[in-house]
């Protein structure tokens, strides 16, 4: 998903959302971690349906539904291939070779916007968007094993109204792998070593104070806040019966912290996750 956000005062809010269709090949030639995991395409198509439906019909963003490319598995997880921060989009260079002509698709969406364009072309850098957090006052980057420094000096050069701090990833796929920005100010983060580790990073690197809502499994703290114009603030998050636990405690530190939750068929939103 690509949003539009514009510091602090307005953060979370965006007008458009880019997605893109499944393909077949997702199954079995995607890339992913547990490579003795199958991948259910009838749930999978499902739960993406009723992603989009709730982008489009609950919360009345603009979609831009893009077709998936059997030649291009991973095409489905669009926020690796853009970073988007006001009206500039930085096309990424992903770390995986096998998705970087994933961006072309992206960027004939993107004209559409009539977004400042800036292409990651410096054949040393590379840059997944699911490593890049940004916070509304900065951002920080992952540095994993598909971003590396140079991708992240170039998105520092993009967007220079931002300090950008690095955050060194290991063991993990990505940094939003295991945090997210569960709303203004607040970061939402797993409980693993790795999780809290790099949270603590985070922390000492900024010179701001944030939230934080901590869930017991990482996967959950991988969310997306949104603030819509006469909806308010919305947490799209995996659903309860994926994980109850982190269901309980989110609902819960959300109470404590005074944010409005999810609407119903919000909750039984799923993200897809890689």
């Amino acid at each position: 998903m690509a949003g539009l956000s514009s510091g602090p005062s307005s953060f979370g809010r965006c007008s458009h959302a880019v997605v893109r269709a499944l393909p077949e090949s997702l199954c079995q030639q995607a890339l992913r971690r547990e490579k003795a995991k199958e991948v259910d395409l009838a749930r999978a198509e499902r739960e993406h349906q009723l992603y989009v439906g709730v982008l489009k019909n609950k919360l009345g963003l603009q979609v831009l539904e893009l077709p998936g490319d059997e030649s291009l598995p991973d095409c489905v997880f669009v926020e690796d291939v853009v970073v988007v921060c006001e009206e500039t989009a930085l096309l990424t260079r992903p770390g995986a070779p096998s998705r970087r002509k994933e961006v072309e698709a992206m960027k004939t969406a993107l004209n559409s916007l009539s977004l400042n364009i800036v292409e990651m072309t410096d054949d040393q850098a590379t840059l997944d968007g699911g490593d890049v957090l940004f916070t509304g006052r900065e951002f920080f980057v992952g540095l994993s094993k598909r971003t590396n420094h140079r991708g992240a000096e170039i998105l520092a050069d993009t967007f220079k109204d931002y300090a950008v701090s690095t955050v060194p990833v290991a063991d993990s796929l990505h940094l939003k792998s295991f945090c997210s920005m569960a709303g203004p100010n607040l970061i939402a983060i797993g409980s693993s070593e790795i999780a809290q580790k790099a949270l603590k990073t985070m922390q000492q690197m900024s010179d701001h104070r944030y939230d934080k809502l901590t869930v017991p499994d990482d996967a959950a703290a991988n969310c997306v806040y949104l603030n819509i114009p006469g909806k308010g603030h919305v947490l799209l998050h995996r659903a309860p019966e994926e994980y109850p636990e982190s269901s309980k405690e989110r609902m819960l530190q959300a109470s404590n912290l005074h944010l409005g939750g999810p609407s119903e068929e919000e909750r039984e939103t799923r993200l897809c996750e890689q």
